[in-house]
């Protein structure tokens, strides 16, 4: 395939290679805060994944990247480590293991993977599969999501699954008919009116379904899905509600179906104190309705495990301040507690914490197509000097050009802001026809070199100044990926998100540029100017020049969770190509599985185009245009050639 060629960045100072080492990079990019372990920065300055605890399987991405390229598998792409996933299945079973086996704890846990994170038929296929060794189940919230789930598990009918969302008639039925065919499927019951939906079904059937209850929590989450518990909470009943319903299943004989109580705590918890005291209410109506003779047997204590996205572990929207044992030991410890005081079994423990399950197996790669520079304009101070003085030129620019030269650390502010009137000044003379476009060109000139050298000045300013901060980002570049935010980042769009981004070669060199990053759609908000920084979050990235043949890849991390499949088709920019990459111990990585992205046809379709109709269109076009003499057949041919593989190739840039 042939090597991309790239726009070469304006000359910039060379960095001294004794002052930038990984470390450095390490220190820059927060890879082993946010990694996990799962992703660290090699002596020869490429990013690595580690799919194993121990460090002893190791890929380098910037290798697989480019042997995905020699296999014609282009970038974007979204790649997974199955080996990544099980080892955090893995960790999640050890952590609860481990806390039952220190407490004492005489239940049992199981995670459920609910799959409207990622419903990604090879991923819940893997889950389904690995999970079997720890007895994890799968959670669904729709009737689609159902009957998926109910074909997936056919060897393995004993897997628990979890019934959540809104039930009508026929959801319900296909509950009846899973339960029917041995399937363990617990209804959770979301508001009254399902509840006399399963009671007749269950008679219609002649089946005694699982049945649980989910809880509208009066304690409140925290962060930005705050809203999704207490009384005006989507789904859940309130304790009346609840009551209501273990005296109708009493009155019909079945509260002995009633197995497992449920809660929504929120999504991505980032305080542990929330996630404990939801626990402790949670086990207390659990034994309330223990001693009232409903037969439960789980306690499911729902998401809101979190992700450390800027590895900060603080309480932060983007941060836990806690860890996965933490979590694990509080909720075993808040449960043991609870039921020795009432004096009630310890129930098994069930999460539903697809987040934290499936955020780090995946990520996405991009390549840069190209870098716009506000300072490729710029002037020096010798440069602006000569044009002191210059009658060519208006008094504003004598103005801009003394400001230029009287910058010091001492007054960046006070530079700043007058080099802001004289460009304002100029533009109004502008637009009245005083000054022309030359003129009015080589004022921005020295408005931006005034800028740069303000920031410059200023980097060893802490605090920073807000009004330099916002400068530092409207002077920043702006580097193109080959992506669509829409399409493969959408929370980042949609609710700010941030992930961690980072280039993933060159990180032996020290990144002299800082950036933000736009996609290759033509929308504004097209845009990423929102990077992890501890606590808080940075409006530039730093990033090297780029060189001339050479491509430059950046990854984004911890996508795994929502991204792939919330995606949208603007402007008609597809599904990337999904890679599963697994690891042999004699030869390394391999590609496992490939799911090839959109094509132009096939997103045409989805919007009800005709593709055959469109390039019967077009012959019938090129018919009339060799008619009228405007092409050739020859010309013609290679016309709808290129037109056909138009329709059937990547719908990003190839």
């Amino acid at each position: 395939m042939e090597t991309k060629t790239t726009q070469p960045s304006a000359p910039t100072a060379a960095p001294d290679p004794e002052s930038w080492s990984v470390a450095s990079s390490k220190e820059l990019y927060r890879t082993e805060d946010w990694g996990m372990g799962y992703f660290s920065i090699a002596d020869n300055g490429h990013l690595v994944v580690n799919l194993d605890p121990d460090r002893e399987r190791v890929v380098d991405l910037y290798e697989i990247v480019r042997g995905l390229d020699d296999r014609g598998i282009s970038s974007p792409v979204c790649i997974g480590f199955p080996d990544l996933l099980a080892a955090r299945m893995q960790e999640m079973s050890d952590a609860f293991s481990d806390a039952i086996e220190a407490n004492s704890y005489r239940g049992s846990y199981s995670a459920v993977y609910p799959i409207k994170v990622n419903q990604n038929r090879a991923l819940v296929k893997e889950i389904e599969t690995g999970g079997r060794t720890h007895g994890f189940g799968l959670e669904v919230g729709s009737k689609p999501e159902l009957l998926a789930v109910m074909g997936l598990t056919v060897d393995h009918p004993d897997r628990l699954i979890i019934c959540n969302g809104f039930k009508e008639e026929r959801y319900v039925r296909h509950i009846m008919l899973a339960t029917q065919l041995g399937r363990h499927v617990v209804a959770v019951i979301e508001n009254i009116n399902e509840l006399e939906i399963l009671i007749s079904n269950a008679a219609s059937f002649g089946v005694r379904p699982g049945i649980g209850i989910r809880l509208k929590l009066d304690s409140l989450a925290t962060g930005r899905w705050h809203g999704s518990t207490g009384d005006k909470a989507k789904f859940g009943l309130t304790i009346p509600g609840v009551l209501k319903v273990v005296r109708r299943l009493r009155e019909v004989g079945m509260l002995d179906c009633l197995e497992l109580l449920h809660c929504h705590m929120g999504s991505q918890l980032s305080n542990i104190q929330v996630i404990n005291e939801g626990i402790q209410d949670l086990a207390r109506v659990y034994t309330d309705l223990q001693k009232m003779g409903a037969a439960l047997t789980y306690l499911d204590i729902g998401g809101g495990l979190g992700v450390d996205y800027d590895g900060s572990q603080t309480n932060w929207d983007f941060s836990t301040n806690y860890n996965l044992a933490e979590y694990a030991e509080t909720a075993v410890y808040r449960i043991k507690t609870v039921c020795d005081e009432a004096g009630v079994p310890h129930p098994a423990i069930v999460t539903e914490a697809g987040r934290a399950m499936v955020s780090h197996h995946s990520l996405l790669v991009t390549d840069i197509l190209g870098v716009s520079r506000i300072d490729r304009h710029a002037l020096t101070d010798e440069q602006a000097e000569a044009e002191l003085g210059n009658e060519k030129h208006p008094r504003v620019v004598d103005e801009l050009i003394e400001n230029l030269l009287s910058v010091t650390p001492d007054r960046l502010l006070e530079s700043y802001h007058d080099a802001l009137q004289s460009r304002q000044d100029a533009l109004t003379r502008f637009r009245v026809g005083l000054i022309g476009l030359e003129d009015r060109g080589f004022v921005d000139q020295i408005f931006w070199s005034i800028c740069l050298k303000v920031i410059r000045l200023s980097s060893d300013l802490d605090p920073l100044p807000e009004e330099l901060a916002e400068l530092e980002q409207q002077m920043s570049d702006t580097y193109f990926c080959n992506m669509s935010v829409f399409q493969s980042l959408p929370d980042s769009w949609a609710i700010d998100q941030v992930f961690p981004i980072m280039p993933i070669h060159r990180l032996d060199e020290e990144p002299t540029r800082k950036a933000t990053l736009a996609d290759i759609t033509c929308d504004s908000d097209g845009k990423i100017d929102r990077f992890i920084e501890h606590e808080d979050v940075a409006p530039v990235l730093a990033l090297h020049p780029l060189r001339k043949d050479e491509r430059y890849y950046i990854g984004i991390f911890l996508t795994g969770a929502y991204q792939e499949t919330l995606g949208d088709l603007h402007n008609l920019f597809g599904d990337t190509h999904l890679v599963h990459i697994r690891y042999d111990d004699d030869e390394g990585w391999y590609v496992d599985e490939v799911i090839e992205g959109d094509s132009v046809g096939e997103v045409l379709g989805y919007l009800q185009y005709d593709v055959r109709e469109l390039f019967q269109a077009i012959r019938r076009d090129c018919e009339r245009s060799v008619r009228a003499k405007r092409l050739t057949a020859a010309e013609s041919r290679v016309l709808l050639a290129a037109y056909e593989s138009g329709l059937t190739g990547y719908t990003y840039l190839e």
